[in-house]
């Protein structure tokens, strides 16, 4: 099990003590929301407005929602929430960020936009979007940014939680993992077409710039 927020979408009792037979990691989708929010306004400090796109029908989206409500708030940005099930929605959300005149873009963690990241790297391009993402291989597709826990870190952890299990361990008293490691990727050839000058400070501190 690889969720969210386990406990919110009611897979685990609690993350020390899951209970039933479940366990897994977490990827703390809810909070890094709000951090990627802060790192997009320190690459955009001038933006005023920004957009989230979310899947509605995705467990656990209402905590991402809030989290990032909070964090824009905190940082003085207007809000825009638009929502996509459907690769048509996805083309209509972007149309809805042009119309709306928002400066940036954070899309929500979510399996359809994973499967569809080489669309939405397209989309932000095309309309000129700086847009946030949640794993590397959205950055990789020709994305802007990424801030998330790292990938080989998640299947270390679900390894060693296979194995213990295989050991006899029940998955009741395995604790829900929870990421300790996280990358900052950035792509300056999409930066470059965007018009955004990355300040040299966050390009030291990112774990991988692609040219």
């Amino acid at each position: 099990m690889n969720a969210a927020d386990p406990v919110a979408v009611g897979l685990v009792a609690s993350f020390n003590r899951p209970g039933g037979n479940v366990t897994g990691a977490t990827l703390l989708s809810a909070e890094l929301v709000a951090k990627r929010t802060g790192i997009l306004r320190e690459l955009l400090p001038s933006v005023k407005k920004i957009a989230m796109l979310v899947n509605p029908t995705r467990p656990g989206i209402e905590a991402q929602k809030a989290q990032v409500q909070e964090a824009a708030q905190a940082l003085g940005l207007a809000l825009h929430i638009l929502e996509a099930s459907s690769e048509r929605d996805i083309d209509a959300a972007f149309e809805a960020v042009v119309r709306q005149q928002d400066g940036a873009l954070v899309v929500a963690p979510d399996a359809l936009f994973l499967d569809r990241r080489v669309q939405i790297a397209d989309l932000a391009t095309r309309h000129r979007i700086p847009t946030m993402y949640e794993l590397r291989n959205y950055v990789e597709a020709g994305g802007l940014i990424s801030y998330g826990a790292t990938a080989l870190e998640l299947y270390r952890q679900g390894g060693a939680l296979t194995g213990q299990i295989l050991m006899g361990k029940k998955p009741a008293d395995l604790p829900v993992m929870q990421p300790t490691k996280f990358e900052l990727v950035i792509n300056m050839k999409t930066a470059k077409e965007l018009g955004i000058e990355v300040p040299t400070s966050m390009q030291l501190l990112a774990d991988e710039v692609i040219e």
